[in-house]
């Protein structure tokens, strides 16, 4: 396992450096409808600022829980009517089979999969669905700024999921064989944003590498960036149901 990154202090400025724009939509309604997540009583663990669960409530009923208290603080603000909860994913502070769906946005990379996916079926009813947005391991290859910061694929390559890795540890943990779906996007952004987004941090991989190579690929991408930066990203969601 990887040092946990620190959101703490990515709280503030998260939404802002990684903004809801039309992708994030269309992995939102990807992962709404492949979950089946429309009306059904949901819990998105790792909710962060709670964007995903915020939209998901004009739907279904959501909890959400996060062990961050100040990722936590942004999404209470934004999402009254969700139900949110500082908590583990390893303790999930939920009865048994509560809940007929489970999802998480972005954030199995940050945790033991094998402890937290148990969890998670513990909390599901049978014939219950887990639902899960993450990255596609083919696009650590394709990172705009991979040439700045080298050492990024490696570290990304080791914390996401295949799918190999997702039908192993799923069934593992007490769900069926997963589905999964591949979503691919083309995006563009200016030379401006793009540099916010270092300067930002805006991925918590930044705070795997060390100082000396996010200095040397900053410094390099202020003189190299493209007045737009052009890019893809490559999705992967998958779903199973609770045996």
């Amino acid at each position: 396992m990887f040092p946990t990154p620190d959101f703490s202090r990515r709280a503030s400025t998260y939404d802002e450096l990684r903004p809801t724009d039309e992708n994030w939509w269309e992995v939102y309604e990807a992962l709404v409808r492949e979950g089946d997540l429309a009306g059904r009583r949901v819990l998105d663990v790792g909710c962060g600022t709670g964007r995903f669960a915020a939209a998901l409530a004009e739907r279904g009923k959501v909890w959400g829980v996060d062990e961050s208290p100040q990722m936590l603080e942004v999404a209470r603000a934004r999402a009254p009517g969700v139900r949110f909860k500082q908590a583990s994913a390893y303790a999930l502070p939920f009865k048994d089979s509560w809940f007929e769906r489970a999802t998480m946005w972005l954030v199995i990379h940050l945790l033991h999969r094998p402890r937290a996916l148990r969890e998670i079926r513990r909390v599901l009813a049978p014939g219950g669905r887990i639902a899960v947005a993450t990255f596609d391991p083919s696009y650590f290859g394709l990172f705009w700024f991979r040439d700045y910061f080298p050492s990024m694929e490696e570290i990304d390559r080791a914390r996401f999921p295949t799918c190999n890795d997702f039908a192993a540890e799923l069934q593992a943990a007490g769900f069926g064989p997963p589905r999964s779906t591949r979503v691919s996007q083309r995006a563009s952004v200016t030379r401006e944003v793009a540099l916010e987004r270092i300067r930002g941090k805006h991925i918590a991989t930044f705070d795997l590498i060390g100082d000396d190579e996010y200095r040397a690929g900053l410094e390099r991408a202020e003189r190299e960036l493209p007045e737009q930066v052009n890019y893809r990203q490559e999705w992967l969601l998958a779903v199973a149901e609770a045996a």
